[in-house]
């Protein structure tokens, strides 16, 4: 037993996060589907990854269920919970290898379960599609059909390459050094002209409660922002840091990290901003 959960442990945690969107439901997942395993006769472990992915795939299918009851009461947008993966953690560095980006995590909240289970097992975890027919219980034909429907649904053409969407180091570090400054006219020329501002504070915090378009809009809430908080005078920590294996600029205050930057950068201009500012969802992000 100790063997399978030091061997499938990374995997099982992929795929429910990517799954479910949330560390804590995820590592939950993974802990009862071993504490069941225990139960389960020998002979039907000899093909423990379809097993153990298959328990693991149902487990989340419950919890997505209940989490979809909750989300239709939750206070403004919901966004995925982010989680650190610098170097130096070896359960992180195996993870974040199969990660899809966190704008495609944000997207997967478009799809029915099984339309997810299906993109995340075929897009992210590389599996093929007699495997995820046998995981899901469908045909190999219907789980095709499943791939391309959720494909529709996320905006990506059929024969369009998964991107990582996440500005490099560089890139970032500019973005953060131009908040850092107030350098409007530096932070302007790195928005897309129609460029999305998505914040979710869970009712906990202040945050917009509907989404922001537009780049003079986004603008005027970057704006206020370093003027409230103070980034370019020193009150408040900005850095940069590795979330979701992608490159993120994190705010801090005296009393610990209040803000995750998750950008989606297409073409060298950011498309998409996503304010993580629920307390709950900040865990897994450091102190």
């Amino acid at each position: 037993m100790q063997e399978l959960y030091t061997q499938y442990k990374p995997l099982l945690f992929k795929l429910a996060y990517q799954l479910t969107g949330s560390v804590t439901d995820a590592e939950d997942a993974v802990q009862d589907v071993f504490l069941k395993v225990f139960d389960v006769p020998p002979e039907k472990l000899t093909q423990p990854k379809a097993y153990l992915c298959k328990m693991v795939t149902n487990r989340c299918r419950d919890l997505h269920k209940a989490a979809r009851k909750k989300r239709e009461h939750y206070f403004g947008e919901w966004l995925p919970e982010p989680f650190l993966t610098e170097e130096g953690d070896e359960m992180e560095e195996v993870v974040r290898d199969d990660l899809l980006s966190y704008a495609m995590l944000v997207l997967l909240e478009r799809l029915t379960p099984t339309e997810r289970t299906v993109f995340v097992l075929r897009e992210a975890l590389g599996f093929e599609f007699q495997e995820i027919a046998e995981l899901s219980g469908k045909s190999d034909a219907n789980c095709r059909k499943l791939l391309s429907r959720a494909r529709a649904k996320m905006g990506i053409e059929p024969e369009e390459p998964i991107r990582p969407e996440a500005g490099n180091q560089e890139w970032v570090n500019g973005f953060m050094t131009a908040l850092k400054q107030g350098d409007m006219n530096r932070i302007l020329a790195l928005l897309d002209q129609n460029v999305v501002l998505i914040s979710d504070g869970g009712g906990k915090v202040s945050a917009t409660v509907n989404p922001i378009y537009t780049r003079e809009r986004v603008m005027r809430f970057l704006s206020g922002l370093i003027r409230k908080a103070g980034i370019n005078g020193g009150s408040m920590g900005i850095d940069v840091v590795d979330i979701n294996g992608q490159r993120a600029i994190v705010l801090r205050s005296a009393e610990g990290i209040h803000t995750v930057v998750m950008l989606r950068v297409e073409a060298d201009v950011a498309t998409r901003l996503y304010f993580v500012r629920n307390p709950d969802k900040l865990m897994h992000v450091g102190a």
